[in-house]
């Protein structure tokens, strides 16, 4: 496909899935993250299909972001995808029970992350008269759940940004899009919860979760559709689940 992805929050869950699925199809990768011993693990895999290239640094902090992009080799200066999929939530209080730190580092990540990354990526896109990005939605990005409020609002942000951006780069050629998943079995619940391994696992207990490679089979279809073909905004969750507050468990 001779293409070249960045993906952000690719140290697990969707990011890494995204990272394998992109190289069985021969497009080349650069992996951004803080963990960068993960990253090193993923690239050394990787490497032996396509080109990988790995970026560590927190996506909060934008002079990082910015330096980042600014370090890449010139066999990855040409960015046709951006996958904004790094996110993270943070406590499950009702509003007025909410850990301001658990707030801030939900707005910063999921919603000032993903605009630091996009407006270093989007000059070099408009510049090739084309480009593809996908942001990572939520389906907490279109319904609100008890004790959701502030990680609600950080995905219901996506979603403006996400229609925003379509909008704003339209004339350039990029084609925007996201996708919006339900239950997916990934670290999410183990943040969530702070490290509290049993909390997080029984969110996922009695019914099939979808799993990250389901969302990267998502992904790289929407990629792959040809140019005049956009998949602005689609919702998936697992069978099981019809909301964001009703989910068919087996007792």
């Amino acid at each position: 496909m001779n293409k070249t992805a960045l993906i952000t929050g690719a140290t697990s869950g969707i990011g890494k899935a995204t990272a394998y699925a992109f190289a069985e199809q021969g497009i080349n990768i650069i992996i951004c993250g803080r963990r960068k011993e993960r990253l090193e693990e993923i690239q050394n895999t990787l490497s032996k299909k396509v080109k990988v290239h790995i970026l560590s640094f927190d996506i909060r902090d934008k002079a990082a972001v910015q330096n980042a992009i600014n370090t890449l080799p010139e066999d990855f200066c040409k960015i046709d995808i951006l996958i904004n999929n790094a996110g993270n939530a943070h406590g499950l209080e009702p509003i007025q029970d909410g850990n301001i730190d658990d707030w801030d580092a939900m707005l910063d990540i999921n919603v000032k992350g993903l605009l630091y990354i996009s407006k270093a990526i989007i000059p070099i896109m408009i510049a090739n008269k084309k480009g593809h990005i996908i942001n990572i939605g939520s389906t907490a990005g279109k319904e609100v759940y008890p004790n959701g409020n502030v990680y609600c609002a950080s995905k219901h942000a996506v979603d403006a940004l996400n229609q925003g951006m379509r909008i704003d780069l339209n004339k350039h050629g990029i084609k925007v899009g996201a996708i919006n998943p339900g239950l997916v079995e990934t670290e999410f619940s183990n943040v969530r919860f702070k490290g509290d391994t049993e909390k997080a696992n029984t969110v996922y207990k009695g019914f099939t979760p979808l799993k990250p490679e389901d969302i990267a089979d998502l992904i790289l279809f929407t990629v792959t559709r040809p140019y005049h073909v956009n998949i602005a905004d689609l919702v998936v969750m697992p069978t099981a689940q019809a909301s964001s507050t009703m989910v068919n468990k087996k007792q």
